[in-house]
């Protein structure tokens, strides 16, 4: 039966609104204690990933998935298999089976993983750990030391207690991490024109998909493809933008004549230098590229957009500015 005990006389001197107080904070202690999803990097979520997508979210993922027993190769390309697995993870735990990997997915697909333990689960977490932080592991699914000691040190990056666990705070955390486009390949290479030299990263997907498109042009023979800002590491602010601040957007020049768009004077596509031909199949491998997630491709060529492949923008005559987009994003203006 229920209790005829008086609560203390500090408590019943409280008002209502204090009281509720109280509560909430027990309630944050309590979630706290339980192991409460931490979000140390400020706006730090779970990136929702689909059909399409690229990336170490996505190779990730198929580990993950590799861990629930489906027969997965780790390729970082979401396409149809992938998506045939995670339809059946998704009817097995009672989610809704739409193959989108959101919020409910990712928290029912990621295991904590600690030192001692082995698996696909921990190959997913030494891959993002290379992958976003450069931590050099050997992907063999052994949480040995040198894991622990990675783990450690991201947490300490990103604002999470250290202590080694990957738990849904550090899988949140690492899975939204951003990622440094990769100039080392002979495919991009880096412009800065204004002034953001660190503004070279976006999210996994982002810069995977963008890194695919660069390796198709250049085997059109028509040079490396030139990227200006994409986004800082953890995003935010980025000087001379208004957008680019949540890793989804990038900058890219048009193509030349003579194909030295990484080295040769900027130019518009008014220019007597500017190869109309190689910026279409350019646009044409951003877009195959990333299937059903990007969103627009801002370039004023007006050939081009008759064609349906750009959209006209103020003050993009000397650029291309692809934005990609995910099913499910915080930002109405993300959202496919």
């Amino acid at each position: 039966m229920p209790s005829t005990t008086r609560p203390p006389a500090s408590t019943r001197s409280r008002t209502p609104a204090t009281r509720w107080a109280v509560l909430l904070a027990a309630v944050v202690s309590l979630l706290i204690g339980l192991g409460a999803p931490a979000h140390a990097l400020s706006g730090a979520f779970v990136p929702t990933q689909s059909k399409g997508n690229r990336g170490s979210d996505v190779v990730a993922l198929q580990y993950l998935l590799g861990a629930r027993g489906k027969n997965l190769t780790a390729d970082g390309v979401f396409g149809a298999g992938t998506e045939t697995a995670v339809r059946e993870f998704q009817s097995a735990k009672g989610l809704d089976a739409d193959g989108i990997v959101g919020p409910g997915t990712w928290q029912a697909l990621v295991v904590t993983v600690r030192e001692g333990d082995s698996g696909e689960a921990v190959k997913a977490v030494q891959y993002l750990l290379n992958a976003k932080r450069g931590a050099g592991l050997t992907v063999d699914g052994a949480f040995g030391p040198g894991t622990a000691a990675a783990v450690r040190t991201f947490q300490g990056h990103a604002g999470l207690g250290a202590d080694g666990i990957v738990g849904q705070g550090t899988w949140t955390n690492l899975l939204w991490h951003y990622e440094y486009a990769d100039y080392t390949a002979g495919t991009l290479c880096n412009q800065s024109p204004d002034g953001n030299t660190s503004a070279d990263w976006g999210t996994a997907a982002a810069v995977a998909q963008l890194e695919a498109a660069a390796r198709a042009f250049a085997a059109t023979g028509n040079g490396r493809l030139p990227v200006g800002d994409i986004a800082f590491e953890h995003g935010g602010t980025i000087n001379g933008h208004a957008s680019h601040q949540v890793g989804l957007d990038a900058d890219l020049w048009p193509a030349r004549t003579d194909s030295a768009q990484c080295t040769g004077s900027r130019i518009t596509w008014e220019s007597a230098s500017y190869d109309r031909a190689a910026t279409r199949e350019l646009v044409k491998a951003l877009r195959a590229a990333a299937p059903g997630h990007v969103k627009f491709v801002y370039f004023n060529d007006p050939q081009l957009i008759a064609e349906g492949l750009t959209v006209q923008y103020p003050n993009h005559d000397n650029h291309l500015h692809i934005r990609y987009c995910e099913p499910v994003h915080p930002n109405s203006s993300y959202q496919c």
